[in-house]
This record gives C-alpha cells, structure tokens and sequence, in this order.
C-alpha cells in the first residue's frame, strides 16, 4: 500500500482520483438536472455512484494513511507541525470552496435566467447537487493536503546495512 503514496507524484495522482470522484459527483447532479424524473436517470445515478466510489474509497483511503489522519484528527492528536500543515490545508480549501460556491451561483443564475419562474429543477437534482457541495467541502482539505506533502527524506543507506565487523564471532 505504502507504494501507492511514497512518492510526491504518486500521491497527486491520488489526489486527481479523489477529485474525479467528486467530479462524477457534480456530473451526477448535472444529469439529474436535465433527465430526472425518469427510469433512465435512476440508472445513470446508480451507475455514477459507483464510479464515484469506485474512485473515492482506494483514493481517500491512501490519502488519509499517507498525510497520517492530518485532515480527520483531533487536534490534540497532531503534534506542533501537522496542526500548521493543517491549518494551511484548511485555509486553502476555504478559499477554493468559495470560488467553487461563486461558479455553483455562476451556473444556476445563468441556467434559470430565460426560464423565469417557469424554471423547473427536478428535486433529484437539488439533493444530489447539495450532496455534491457537502462532499467537496468535506473532502476539499484532505486533497489540498494530499497535494502540498512533501517527500519523506531519503532513508540513510548506513542505517540498512551491517557493518562488516557485525555478526561475526572473534576468535
């Protein structure tokens, strides 16, 4: 498992994988928004939730073992230097939440505008589209957090090795 985290590449890739799975997310509201209430939007939903989890659960899961619990902890649970790493992690998900909260606004101003009150939003749509804010808010610091971890150091080539005096009886 360590394998899929270790190196800084590796664990934006995780990241990208957790941000599909809240892009499926969106894309779930978005089609519900459009085909709900039909047969067909019911099994489009079904079908994007589990490629929703199917990405989220493998991602999350790595994530949450590599930045150690820094995004879900109890503060008191964190020493002096993951409390700042979390703090950053927090305040630049607040600020990519907002700009995704104005773009939501941006959105649904510019698709009902015509429409006037004649504009009808399927109630599909509305939860799963309120879901999808929960999720990225809820996930949005651990994926920042996942983004800026830097590589462990190097492990010390000395310290794997024995010394060729080491093990061996004296006679």
């Amino acid at each position: 498992m360590t394998a899929l985290y270790r190196t800084r590449a590796r664990r934006r890739l995780l990241v990208a994988a957790g941000a599909v799975s809240v892009l499926v997310l969106w894309a779930d509201a978005t089609v519900s928004w459009f085909i709900a209430p039909s047969d067909t939007a019911v099994l489009v939903n079904f079908v994007l939730l589990l490629v929703m989890l199917a990405f989220f659960v493998p991602a999350v899961t790595a994530l949450n073992i590599a930045t150690r619990g820094l995004a879900s902890l109890p503060e008191r649970r964190l020493d002096e230097r993951q409390v700042a790493e979390r703090l950053r992690a927090f305040t630049q998900a607040n600020i990519a939440m907002r700009l995704i909260l104005g773009a939501v606004l941006v959105a649904i101003v510019a698709a009902t505008w015509e429409g006037g009150p004649a504009v009808r939003v399927p109630g599909a749509a509305v939860f799963l589209g309120v879901m999808a804010l929960l999720w990225t808010h809820y996930l949005l610091p651990l994926l920042v957090a996942g983004w800026r971890l830097p590589d462990p150091p190097p492990d010390d080539p000395g310290d794997d090795q024995e010394s060729p005096n080491e093990g061996s009886v004296a006679t």
